[in-house]
């Protein structure tokens, strides 16, 4: 498995300077980029002073209201894990050490990944009887998630400490949980641990014994020049974050990334060495067990890519770590085409109805997307002992897009998927049988959720591997089902002959409840996930048909304050014809046929057509609840909340976003005129807000409109000239279309940003494109014209924001701006206050 952790955002470090002096420069920005944050230091210093505030009652006491578990079905269903966690971690928590190396987050002192890990407790819970033994760990655990033996019988996971990262196993019959002895994880990079099949070995990255005792030291004076070199080929890359910067950083990479792999014993602790030390993105076990599928980075190092896009070795292993098959030696991934793959073997992994065959995807055009070939890649297959040549299994003529495997060998599903069209073909096929004409199953829009049939539920093998479940030559899908009405979550049974499908279960219409399991393979009993409105999610074994449902969790309602909130879909047209919806949101206090001040929080997606544009998405039947930085906090401050509001760019695939600025205005507009012909909402007290996307959103609409009284701006990015090539799904390049990237960019647009904005950025956001210049920059152009602004720059914070401190700061500061600025605006002129107010470019 990846180290999985329970965080809602990339990673916030600080450095360590005292502990590990080589490390000194993490947090340093590299010396190309002084120029351009000069000016905005200065900006910022005009108010470093300022102190973490607290939000108005009752947010923080629903900040620190309890979490509710996380589960994890063991794979027999009859156990579960219970993974308790906290919701916001303290400050100096996200403040912990880090190095940004190579797209990475490393945390130097227990050489594990820079997360906030909010697990924190573990409870077993026996499904028939309900008994709960909790796991006991030392104090002050911070843990994974729980990875189930392929039997049942034991679970492992990771603990951190504070200097070592620790591989941790548990006996479901005991309930008790030890440390596996000896075993020091190295879990800086790709996977951390895999069961072995025979449910008694772990498979794990360990801390190589022959590594130096602490970090290569940066040298007082470098060798030489930094040098990067251009050989005269297409290399488009977009931009991204924590990039190699130096030979030390190469140096420190090697270092904090090159791992022993071993196998290990769980009851012995018995440790054997896997191979040799090397820096390794992923390993698989193969069903039986004899075979590992390694993939192992090389070197050259790249200075304007992340590691997942260095060379690397994919290779077969046996069990003593002796090279039995190279697939592939793959370059470095710099000369992909914009949406294209690349060259040469993709996808690798192990067939889990067979003891042990490699299958990999390769391109048939190369990887570009721009040439006319019939078809785009081909699935290939190899058994051991890897020495004849490959089977092909299939060819598609769009790009390949997923295998799934059925658990008898006669049957498998492979999806394709052409981008430029967002179509989803998926086939029926048999992999024994390559001769066997593949059967077309689903041919739809991949944005068409009302025709959407569900996937495949999968149930785990002996091996650990997991498989789409196959019962009578029928399989078994699960799906949102998205309606009009809104979702209704339901369960069929396709059967593989006719390929008629039998409705099993359907949500009904007070409820939001999903199946997330089979407890008998004909589907005659099933877990579910159930919620309302007003009762917190819990899971219920139900027998079907009928309504007998027992209740096998009890997770109470973690903030009864929020209780008195209503909400409904709504449904409207936009100018042009293409059907909108959102979510209203109505605070506990209101009364009907007030009209109140009103949020618009929205994110804009790209449609291929109008029809699949204007499907509505999501319920009203969910949970009532918010956490962490959520819009829906204001609710509590006397707001209504437009939530979820459609904001379709409709067009083809290169050119939608010629008509951005006009489309997400129209949008904004149409709910706008919504809401106040509802009568819920006082058109001259509407603010308009949104996060990273939406947040450009945001900057655009008060750019080229007067609908709102102010905006908030959260993680965004505004200049799209610092975005060259490509961004969320624009697929040209800023020299191909530079009218477009001006006229989407809020930046170029300053000077009519004419109504207040409040922006806000975590410090250390990674997150490719919404670098925090982005936000100083745009407060620095409408600062200069004159515009009212806020820059609230979060220390130690990521895309998204974690820390109790910085969570509450931010929904203090968002309560504030919209208080001042939209609750209690004065009056706009009357021409302003009527149902379509204001400008619109």
């Amino acid at each position: 498995m990846s180290v999985r952790t329970l965080q809602d955002s990339e990673s916030q470090h600080e450095d360590d300077r005292n502990m590990i002096p080589a490390l000194n420069s993490s947090r340093r920005a590299p010396p190309r980029a002084w120029l351009w944050l000069v000016p905005a230091v200065f900006a910022v210093c005009a108010r470093a002073d300022e102190k973490y505030r607290p939000a108005p009652a009752p947010i923080p006491a629903i900040l620190d209201s309890p979490a509710p578990p996380i589960v994890a079905l063991g794979p027999g269903r009859d156990r579960m894990l219970l993974l308790q966690r906290v919701r916001h971690p303290s400050l100096v928590e996200v403040a912990a050490p880090w190095k940004g190396l190579a797209g990475l987050r490393i945390n130097p002192l227990n050489n594990g990944p820079v997360a906030t890990h909010r697990a924190v407790s573990l409870t077993l819970k026996t499904i028939a009887d309900g008994r709960e033994r909790k796991v006991i760990l030392p104090p002050n655990s911070r843990l994974s998630l729980p990875v189930w033996s392929p039997d049942g019988t034991q679970f492992a996971f990771l603990r951190f400490g504070t200097r070592e990262v620790e591989l941790w196993a548990g006996e479901v019959s005991t309930g008790a949980a030890r440390r596996v002895k000896g075993v020091v994880v190295n879990a800086a990079h790709g996977e951390s641990f895999q069961w072995m099949p025979d449910s008694q070995h772990i498979l794990t990255q360990t801390i190589p014994a022959t590594r130096e005792k602490t970090p290569p030291a940066e040298p007082k004076v470098p060798a030489g020049p930094a040098v990067q070199e251009a050989a005269g080929k297409l290399a488009p890359v977009r931009t991204f974050q924590d990039l190699l910067a130096s030979a030390h950083d190469e140096e420190l990479f090697r270092y904090f990334c090159t791992a022993q792999l071993a196998v290990v014993n769980v009851k012995t602790a018995a440790i054997t060495p896997l191979g040799k030390p090397g820096i390794y993105s992923s390993f698989e076990p193969s069903p039986d067990g004899q075979h590992v599928l390694v993939s192992r980075l090389r070197r050259p190092f790249s200075y304007q890519l992340p590691a997942s896009a260095f060379p690397r070795s994919v290779e077969v292993w046996d069990r003593t770590g002796r090279l039995e098959h190279l697939l592939a030696n793959l370059p470095l991934a710099e000369e992909v085409p914009i949406g294209g793959v690349l060259p040469g073997p993709r996808h690798y992994h192990w067939r889990p109805t067979a003891p042990a065959t490699l299958v990999w995807v390769e391109a048939l055009d190369g990887g570009d997307p721009r040439k006319r070939v019939p078809h785009r890649d081909r699935v290939l297959a190899l058994k051991a002992p890897f020495t004849a040549d490959p089977a092909e299994l299939a060819k598609t003529e769009t790009r390949f897009n997923g295998l799934i495997w059925g658990q008898r060998n006669y049957v498998a599903l492979l999806r394709e998927y052409s981008a430029s069209r967002r179509w989803t073909k998926t086939w029926l096929l048999n992999p024994d049988d390559p001769d066997e004409e593949p059967r077309l199953l689903w041919n739809l829009s991949s944005q068409d959720r009302y025709k959407d049939p569900g996937s495949p539920l999968l149930r785990p093998l002996p091996s650990g591997h997991r498989v789409m479940r196959v019962h009578e030559n029928c399989i078994y899908l699960i799906g949102s089902g998205a309606s009009p009405e809104g979702e209704r979550p339901f369960l069929d049974r396709l059967d593989l002959k006719s390929l008629q499908t039998e409705r099993l279960f359907q949500c009904d219409d007070l409820h939001h409840e999903t199946v997330v399991a089979l407890v008998a393979d004909d589907a005659s009993k099933v877990i579910t996930r159930r919620e309302s409105p007003g009762n917190p999610p819990n899971y219920f074994l139900r027998t079907l048909p009928g309504t007998n449902a027992l209740a096998l969790t009890a997770f109470p309602d973690p903030a009864p304050q929020l209780r008195g909130i209503r909400k409904q879909i709504v449904t409207y047209q936009r100018a042009d014809g293409v059907p909108l919806s959102f979510t209203l949101y109505l605070p506990p206090d209101y009364k009907p046929g007030t009209r109140m001040p009103t949020v618009v929080w929205a994110y804009p997606r790209e449609f291929s057509d109008a029809d699949t544009a204007g499907q509505v998405s999501g319920t009203a039947n969910r949970f009532t609840t918010f956490s962490g930085i959520s819009h829906l906090f204001l609710l509590t401050q006397g707001y209504v909340v437009l939530d979820g509001v459609s904001m379709p760019v409709v067009g083809k695939d290169k050119t939608a976003n010629d008509t951005f600025v006009e489309q997400v205005v129209a949008s904004a507009k149409a709910a706008v005129d919504k809401a106040v012909e509802l009568g819920v909402t006082d058109p001259d007290r509407i603010g308009v807000g949104g996060h990273s996307y939406g947040a450009f959103m945001t900057a655009n609409l008060l750019a080229h409109s007067d609908l709102f009284r102010a905006g908030i701006a959260r993680s965004g990015a505004y200049n799209r000239t610092l975005t060259p090539f490509g961004f969320q799904n624009e697929r040209r390049t800023l020299w191909e279309s530079p009218e477009v990237y001006l006229k989407m960019s809020p930046f170029m647009h300053a000077d009519k940003v004419n109504e207040p904005l409040l922006l806000i950025h975590g410090q250390d956001d990674n997150n490719p494109g919404t670098f925090p210049v982005q936000s100083e920059r745009l407060f620095q152009a409408v600062k200069g014209h004159g515009g009212v602004a806020r820059l609230v720059l979060l220390p130690f914070e990521s895309h998204n924001y974690e820390a109790r401190e910085s969570v509450e700061h931010t929904l203090a500061e968002m309560t504030a701006w919209f208080d001042k600025h939209v609750k209690n605006a004065a009056p706009r002129a009357p021409a302003a206050t009527e149902p379509t107010p204001g400008r619109i470019d």
